[in-house]
């Protein structure tokens, strides 16, 4: 379940929004059984003041999904963690923290700094379910 969540190479990233109002992002990200590592990075958005980023500096509790979906639906399969996150915008924490993205998606990464801000995720607790074990 950890290793299929850790390889993923998308999750969708859940924040808890004004009035307990769910928020939901797909964010690339590198992440260990214990933390996960997302960045913002230089994908055009609408404004640099995120949604996620003050939903979690508001209420740090986040979920995060990958899944698999197949028209055969003996390969399905979904992993959830769920954890406590934190934002980081100091430029010297920061990149030891982006390494593993870097590393991960060179291809996109490799010719950009991330510059941040990330936001880091100490995963507490995972769940998952497969239609088959060979799923």
């Amino acid at each position: 379940m950890q290793r299929r969540f850790i390889q993923a190479r998308v999750a969708r990233l859940a924040t808890v929004g004004d009035h307990g109002a769910p928020h939901v992002v797909p964010v690339c990200f590198a992440a260990t059984r214990d933390q996960l590592v997302t960045a913002i990075d230089h994908k055009p958005k609408t404004t640099t003041q995120l949604k996620r980023l003050d939903n979690i500096r508001a209420n740090p509790a986040v979920s995060l999904l990958v899944d698999r979906y197949e028209e055969d639906w003996s390969l399905l399969w979904w992993v959830r963690a769920d954890g406590h996150a934190r934002v980081v915008d100091d430029p010297v924490e920061l990149q030891p923290l982006l390494a593993p993205l870097l590393e991960k998606y060179r291809g996109h990464y490799g010719l950009r700094s991330l510059e941040g801000p990330a936001v880091v995720v100490d995963l507490h607790h995972w769940a998952g379910w497969t239609a088959s074990p060979s799923a």
